[in-house]
């Protein structure tokens, strides 16, 4: 079957088959059902090496994550893949390993093969960013930089929601165990929970950078200890597992001796002993947003596509690794 016997059997001009394929937004909605309907009927496949040459388009994306075999990445990947395929794009997934020189080639090699790329939780310096993004569409996740579209989990809400869960329960010494140096979830967190505890009346000590790994946690765990806090938030969920771990090696019970959160809602934290309270984040959503706002900017015809920041919504999510203090419980 050829694009000429789909055009003929949808009634339809060659161009405008094209166009509901390559770039969908210009065909009117029931024009582009009824000509995808007949294609699959027809059983019309296009050729996408060709229209690559003709479109200057690879119907490819990049998709760079901080660290793949951190749980809070595989729902947003899985999510992004699947909202591509029914695009009709693919996407390349690459890991950075938390190390901004490996991050900056990969967005260099990539560039060279797909039409866009979608950076999530990037190191990168926002000058860097803005710099390799200047001739390919980017579209951030958990990061603003100034000029790219972005998609954004409010962790500031949800950091807040932590230090108002804890204040209920009694707690007046906390402490946040920050992430990464130039994370940006890690920012926000900090003025939030900041800005929440200052409000209540609450000591809030930060220790970091930290790494965002459950050896992380474990290494963090003395200088926790040492601030005196009873409730501790952390940067996510494996921060949050290594630093219980490390708690209870040391003879201090969660959450009788000190309560913990989590940031994320990974499956980990639900399987971990005590289970993780913890700051729910929209994962397989931002995957899907994130997808569909690079899509849009690649398939605009305009010289300077309009640029858009979503911000999805967190929640706390109330578990087993949080009490009133010590001296309250007893």
């Amino acid at each position: 079957m050829t694009i000429r016997d789909v055009a003929e059997a949808a009634g339809v001009h060659t161009s405008t088959v094209s166009r509901a394929f390559s770039a969908s937004h210009l065909v009117k909605r029931e024009t582009r059902d009824r000509v995808l309907a007949v294609a699959a009927e027809l059983g019309y496949q296009p050729n996408e090496t060709a229209r690559a040459l003709t479109t200057g388009r690879t119907r490819n994306l990049g998709l760079i994550v901080s660290d793949i075999a951190n749980p809070f990445y595989p729902p947003l990947i899985k999510a992004a893949q699947s909202y591509a395929r029914v695009r009709g794009y693919q996407v390349f997934v690459a890991d950075t390993d938390e190390d901004v020189q490996v991050e900056e080639e990969l967005i260099r090699t990539l560039s060279r093969q797909v039409d866009g790329v979608v950076l999530v939780s990037p190191r990168l310096a926002n000058d860097v960013i803005a710099r390799l993004g200047g001739d390919l569409p980017f579209v951030m996740v958990n990061r603003r930089v100034a000029g790219l579209s972005a998609v954004l989990m409010d962790v500031a809400h949800g950091a807040a929601l932590a230090v108002e869960h804890l204040a209920g329960l009694g707690h007046r010494h906390l402490t946040l165990a920050g992430g990464p140096r130039g994370s940006w979830t890690s920012a926000e967190m900090r003025r939030a929970a900041g800005r929440a505890a200052a409000a209540r009346g609450i000591r809030l000590d930060v220790l970091g950078p930290n790494a965002p790994t459950q050896q992380g946690g474990i290494a963090a765990a003395d200088a926790v200890l040492r601030t005196g806090a009873t409730g501790v938030i952390a940067y996510n969920d494996l921060v949050a597992i290594g630093l219980v771990e490390a708690l209870d090696d040391r003879g201090v019970r969660v959450p009788r001796d000190l309560s913990v959160i989590g940031v994320d809602d990974t499956v980990a934290g639900r399987l971990n002993r005590p289970r993780l309270t913890t700051v729910a984040m929209p994962t397989a959503q931002a995957g899907r947003t994130a997808v569909d706002l690079l899509i849009q900017t690649v398939e605009t015809e305009a010289p300077e596509p309009a640029t858009a920041q979503t911000t999805l919504a967190t929640s706390l999510v109330v578990r087993d690794s949080t009490a009133a203090p010590a001296q309250q419980a007893d």
